[in-house]
């Protein structure tokens, strides 16, 4: 089944960076039935919350974007609640939406499923070949369950039930906790408050040359959209014979590149310090996003212009009185 303007569309996960995206090019495309619910409306944890939501509300479709999320630190400290918090999330919202008749789900889960060491560019079929990276290891779990729930409700009851996988992601609505964060917002928040402050330096976590893949939210939102529009589960799981697909730019960078970049656009002036006693993380982390650019997506937004969007979003939101 296909979406369509009078298609009933819950986003999970709406007040969030991924969600609030979802919701803005919902609306600029023309869907106008959606269907939210904050935290303190609806606890996702609670198994019976989400089955009452789903027998009154009965969406169409379900954009499932709600996560516990983090970066290096957050991951590695509430490993518990990281793997416990998805886990409950996920598996409610999938089960009522088997039960209660959802016609179509997309599921957003987190490139930190694949190996360690996996061979890059990360293909979707890496999946489950060898070892995680131990910081974020629970996450990871949470998330690859998430993509074979999505996956074995196909096998099983044929439910339109599909998984992306997107690349580290930023944007409007970030995180820029730095307790919390990933390193993206966490840079653009150390820069632009060192220049307000006229600081000296800059501290950035581990050696900087692990590589990344950035891609702008609103990019990814755009590819959701695209996939549910355009994608099913037959054509996923039997014709492409994978369980998910990859949303990147297919573009990487060092740690310490992005740092300059970042410098850069902010006008900060001083010194960069790397902090060697941090962990680096993955070393290497980029998505083959072959199969998704073949099916006619394309991303649109430079992680130069995406750079600048973001100063001027934190200094809006944070810096101005």
């Amino acid at each position: 089944m296909k979406m369509n303007q009078n298609s009933k569309i819950y986003v999970a996960g709406h007040g969030g960076m991924v969600g609030s995206a979802l919701i803005r090019k919902l609306k600029q495309k023309g869907y106008q039935n959606l269907l939210t619910r904050t935290s303190k409306q609806l606890d996702l944890t609670v198994q019976r919350d989400v089955l009452d939501f789903f027998a009154k509300e009965k969406p169409d479709i379900v954009y499932l974007a709600a996560a516990k999320v983090g970066g290096i630190h957050a991951n590695n400290t509430f490993r518990a609640e990281f793997l416990y918090d998805n886990l409950m999330i996920q598996t409610n919202i999938i089960h009522a939406s088997h039960i209660y008749g959802v016609k179509k789900l997309l599921f957003l889960g987190s490139s930190c499923i694949y190996p360690k060491l996996a061979k890059q560019p990360l293909q979707e079929r890496s999946l489950l070949t060898s070892e995680l990276e131990a910081t974020n290891e629970p996450y990871a779990i949470a998330k690859i369950a998430g993509i074979k729930m999505c996956e074995n409700y196909y096998r099983q009851y044929g439910d339109e039930f599909i998984s992306v996988m997107p690349t580290n992601l930023y944007g409007p609505n970030d995180n820029y906790d730095l307790e919390t964060s990933h390193v993206f917002p966490a840079l653009i928040r150390k820069f632009s408050s060192a220049k307000v402050k006229k600081l000296k330096e800059v501290t950035i976590w581990g050696s900087g040359n692990p590589q990344r893949e950035f891609l702008h939210v609103d990019d990814m939102a755009e590819a959701c959209i695209y996939v549910m529009e355009n994608v099913s589960a037959n054509q996923l799981y039997q014709s492409l014979q994978i369980s998910h697909l990859n949303i990147g730019s297919g573009e990487e960078i060092t740690i310490k590149a992005l740092a300059e970049l970042i410098k850069y656009y902010s006008g900060f002036t001083g010194e960069l310090r790397f902090d060697t006693t941090k962990p680096d993380g993955t070393p290497r982390k980029l998505l083959d996003s072959s199969t998704l650019l073949s099916l006619g997506w394309l991303p649109h937004i430079s992680l130069d212009d995406g750079i600048q969007m973001s100063l001027n979003d934190f200094n809006l939101k944070y810096l101005t009185s």
